[in-house]
């Protein structure tokens, strides 16, 4: 009995270690598609939509594996919560590699010669960061069952939703050349991107605060002004 139980323990471990590991993989994700979307790297941006498969690959496995567990172990209290919600973090995890790979899309879509707007470039570039430190901070929260950072993820969205109106309203301020309009346009298509990869991250922290508590609650008022 001590040694299926070993076993049980080991299994659950492997599980979330594999979904926080996939949250590594949203971020260099992520980090591939802001280089290519800044260079204008076409090639960059093609892998980027390639690499999607190994975390889609991996959400498959994470959920497989998921369920034999849910069936042959049949985990109660404490151990149901750490299951139910590492299936929720994976889902999310997933969606941040759409995210990516949305942004990736818009790459090729301007070419080398398209006229930009460095202002607006650098709000992007400033957005991209912002998101891929709340990505890191919910894998450190749920890593943690850290009650503390995981509820700070809601105060740095506020941030990362006030960006995203100041880029809208750049972008459709822009001025009156067609090709840095259409450039414009597809920076505020990144933008909402970047927008929902953060809404993720904060999804997992709301996963931790379920885990720890038993209670599950949104940290943030579904009603409050997300986009521009």
């Amino acid at each position: 009995m001590i040694e299926i139980r070993h076993e049980y323990r080991e299994q659950l471990s492997q599980i979330e270690h594999g979904t926080l590991d996939a949250l590594d993989m949203a971020v260099t994700a992520l980090d591939r598609a802001m280089e290519a979307l800044i260079q204008r790297d076409v090639e960059l941006a093609s892998m980027v939509v390639v690499d999607d498969d190994r975390i889609d690959g991996r959400y498959l496995e994470i959920h497989q594996a998921i369920l034999s567990l849910l069936a042959l172990q049949a985990p109660v209290a404490g151990d149901l919560r750490i299951v139910a919600a590492l299936l929720h973090v994976i889902r999310h995890v997933e969606r941040m590699g759409d995210q990516c790979v949305s942004v990736a899309k818009m790459v090729p879509l301007d070419g080398l010669e398209t006229p930009t707007d460095p202002a607006l470039l650098s709000q992007v570039e400033r957005m991209g960061a912002l998101v891929r430190s709340q990505a890191v901070q919910a894998k450190r929260a749920f890593a943690s069952r850290e009650m503390r950072l995981a509820e700070d993820l809601a105060r740095r969205d506020r941030e990362v939703n006030q960006l995203n109106r100041e880029i809208f309203k750049r972008a459709v301020e822009i001025g009156d050349d067609p090709e840095l309009r259409e450039w414009a346009m597809h920076m505020i298509l990144v933008a909402r991107c970047l927008e929902r990869f953060g809404d993720n991250a904060v999804d997992i922290g709301e996963q931790t605060a379920f885990v720890v508590t038993g209670l599950f609650r949104e940290f943030s008022d579904a009603s409050d002004p997300v986009g521009p």
